[in-house]
């Protein structure tokens, strides 16, 4: 994988470009290094130039690089970018091995299927995650990942629609809206936004949004369980988000990439509260359940009911786009992922998502051990610690520094994640319970 290093807002040359480039470079008055020689008449995109920094974690993968070149000896935990790290049950990889293997026969061969996903993995995890809730395999769209169809659905969109946020929230809802024209010019005062809206989710709300203030906005973003908080709605507050998405004539974007990490009776589903399908679409994920970080597939639903102001229904249009802008899943994971939903493959990858709840345990007694309070970790790999009063890069840096563990500093999801750190589950045994002696040594 090769990383483009970016060192304070500046751009460098990758490592494979030879050290000796046939351009030079300058700094402008943007603070941002800028080519000097030959340029094309082609305007960078002002959405472009709003977008602050670089995304959260090439930004991480950036500091790790530089911390492991000055220590290159250091035992690296790496705790902050969610990737998964256990193997994919064999049952799975198996399916996917014996499709890619039947592609170099003449029976097996298959070029390209259709855009919308297979049918029969379409109705399986209708079947399977929306069993009773009215979902049919027709309204389910396959896609490569929740992020892409996060963008894909900002593609949807009108140009003028106003977009609300959990703060703090998953940086794909807040850059993409950016991209797209949507987000108004940032504030450095308050570190947002001016046409976001930021819904305030804290331990002091129970990490969800006063609705009877909030400003009404067209698009809702909401993520359950939350990245990065670890927060899972519950029924009641999904309930009140669904009346507010209803009489505001909003539409819900729900993300839930995590629902196999629900460990109680909250929510899996958006469609579990009834009136949801003519307000909400769902994007979801194989990536944290299946393992399917690198395999890349995912889906969105979007029901029938769902429709604009004048009555189209949002699902024809989305199709559209699915049709322009995507060729379809590869065929090779949509197998994988049809092995997933099976009896003996489900059993087996569930096996793999208590692996990684056992190291979340580790982790939250970790921290509550040492005075600390700590969030999420039950119904979701991700533990959300609070650091009163410190800045969250600080509290990063001093772990990364002092315990050689890498975690994601809280203010990247957000001004309301000042003061806090991320702190994954995803990683071998081993490795959770020597970062927990480090911490406890640290701490």
């Amino acid at each position: 994988m090769m990383h483009y290093l970016q060192l304070s807002s500046r751009i460098c040359m990758p490592s494979c470009i030879s050290s000796q480039p046939k351009t030079s470079w300058t700094s402008s008055t943007s603070g941002n290094e800028m080519r000097v020689g030959h340029c094309t008449k082609v305007s960078r995109s002002v959405n472009m130039e709003n977008l602050q920094n670089e995304y959260l974690f090439p930004e991480i993968f950036m500091r790790e690089f530089v911390h492991t070149q000055k220590y290159p000896h250091a035992r690296l935990i790496r705790l902050g970018v969610g990737n998964t790290t256990e193997p994919i049950p064999d049952i799975i990889t198996s399916s996917m091995a014996e499709h890619a293997h039947a592609l170099s026969t003449v029976q097996g061969y298959r070029g390209y299927g259709a855009e919308q996903g297979h049918m029969e993995l379409r109705r399986a995890i209708a079947e399977k995650f929306y069993n009773n809730m009215g979902i049919e395999g027709d309204e389910v769209f396959v896609s490569d990942g929740a992020q892409c169809d996060i963008s894909r659905l900002q593609m949807l969109l009108g140009s003028n629609v106003t977009i609300a946020v959990q703060d703090p929230s998953f940086p794909a809802y807040i850059d993409s809206t950016v991209i797209a024209g949507r987000a108004g010019r940032f504030q450095e005062e308050t570190g947002k936004y001016k046409n976001i809206v930021y819904l305030n989710c804290r331990p002091e709300n129970n990490f969800f949004p006063d609705l009877s203030t909030a400003s009404r906005a067209d698009i809702i973003f909401f993520c359950s369980p939350n990245n990065p908080t670890g927060n899972a709605a519950s029924q009641q507050q999904l309930k009140q988000l669904v009346e507010f998405a209803k009489a505001n004539g909003s539409i819900i974007v729900y993300d839930s990439s995590y629902a196999a990490y629900i460990s109680d009776d909250s929510p899996r589903s958006i469609y579990e509260i009834p009136g949801a399908r003519e307000v909400a679409i769902e994007v979801s994920s194989f990536s944290k359940f299946a393992g399917f970080t690198g395999v890349r597939l995912g889906w969105t639903v979007v029901p029938d009911e769902l429709s604009y102001a004048n009555g189209f229904p949002v699902i024809k249009d989305y199709n559209r786009i699915v049709c322009t802008c995507f060729n379809g899943a590869s065929n090779i994971a949509q197998a994988g992922g049809l092995a997933c939903l099976s009896a003996e493959g489900y059993q087996a990858i569930t096996t793999v998502v208590d692996y990684y709840k056992e190291n979340a345990k580790i982790i939250v007694d970790t921290f509550r051990s040492l005075g600390l309070k700590v969030y999420g970790g039950k119904n979701a790999p991700y533990i959300w610690v609070h650091f009163p009063g410190l800045s969250s890069w600080d509290v990063f840096n001093e772990i990364l520094e002092k315990t050689d563990i890498v975690t994601i500093p809280g203010k990247g999801f957000g001004p309301g994640g000042e003061e806090y750190i991320r702190v994954g589950a995803f990683a071998p045994r081993e490795s959770i319970l020597e970062a927990s002696k480090r911490l406890k040594t640290l701490f």
